[in-house]
């Protein structure tokens, strides 16, 4: 099992990535986002169709990259600034992005504004 360091960051990249490449187009990729491949953190980079991803990470005695493809579905982005090049995530939301875990989909609950525990107020005793 991974775990990544806790004083590290996950990054994902905005833009799509030809996934045929490995270490070294990844890590190329990293620089271009202006950013330091061998800092510790996670870049995470999807293709165009969201299908694939691949997380680039130093661990400071080698590079490690984790690849996934889903079977059903897209890699879903989380919110981000339409200028940015790359978005900040933290370690759970790494975990449900490559889970498949789509957040942009709303649910209503089942619970009422003002209600607890999924009792209405204005009926109680």
């Amino acid at each position: 099992m991974l775990s990544w360091p806790s004083s590290g960051r996950v990054f994902v990249a905005v833009e799509p990535l030809d996934m045929r490449g490995s270490f070294d187009a990844l890590a190329g990729a990293v620089r271009r986002l202006g950013l330091d491949p061998v800092d510790g953190h996670v870049y995470l980079f999807l293709n165009k169709r969201r299908r694939l991803a691949k997380a680039l990470w130093f661990d400071g005695s080698g590079w490690c990259v984790l690849a996934k493809r889903l079977e059903a579905g897209t890699f879903q982005l989380p919110a981000f600034d339409g200028t940015k090049r790359q978005v900040q995530i933290d370690g759970s939301a790494l975990a449900s992005l490559l889970a498949g875990i789509d957040f942009t989909a709303a649910r209503r609950g089942w619970y009422r504004q003002g209600s607890r525990d999924g009792i209405d107020a204005s009926h109680a005793l």
